[in-house]
């Protein structure tokens, strides 16, 4: 059996940081949602992606959007890059999709001014007419590491300190 090279590991953002993610809940309601939130994990040993489970009940008619604020961070060697999508059933019976098709995260998001803060804008774009119901600690989307490389003539020295399209700025 092949030995796996053990580059990441998952954290929760810090309650101040996950305060800040909500519009609409009172800090009582936001809390109790911190503490219930669980991180990402496979589910079986031949599972390449980690399923990152719902902090809440979501239930999106087909159409609607909502931007879920997962709770969690990820410290990865460089060189490494965690990849977002939908969970496969939920695409293929929902057509759940990300709005930016598939997530990047880089590296250096971990020590961004927000933690590195995973967020997760997710579209029910059924033209079957289905409404899509994930319960609370039900995995939604799954995020698979993968090794990269870089051009012989690169000399990116930028550092990031951001997170959506804070590299380009």
């Amino acid at each position: 059996m092949a030995e796996f090279k053990r580059i990441a590991k998952f954290y929760k953002v810090s309650k101040e940081q996950y305060l800040k993610s909500f519009d609409n809940k009172n800090n009582e309601e936001i809390l109790s949602i911190y503490d219930d939130i669980l991180l990402p994990k496979r589910a079986t040993k031949g599972s390449a992606g980690y399923d990152f489970f719902a902090p809440f009940d979501i239930v999106l008619k087909p159409g609607e959007t909502i931007k879920v604020p997962t709770g969690i961070r990820v410290s990865m060697e460089e060189n490494y890059v965690l990849k977002l999508y939908p969970r496969s059933g939920l695409g293929f019976k929902y057509r759940l999709q990300l709005n930016n098709t598939v997530g990047i995260i880089d590296s250096d998001y971990y020590y961004s001014d927000n933690e590195g803060h995973i967020f997760a804008k997710i579209t029910n774009d059924s033209n079957e007419g289905k409404t899509l119901e994930i319960k609370k600690g039900q995995g939604f989307m799954q995020g698979i590491f993968v090794e990269y490389g870089i051009t012989l003539d690169d000399d990116t020295v930028e550092v990031r300190n951001g997170g959506f399209g804070s590299t380009t700025k």
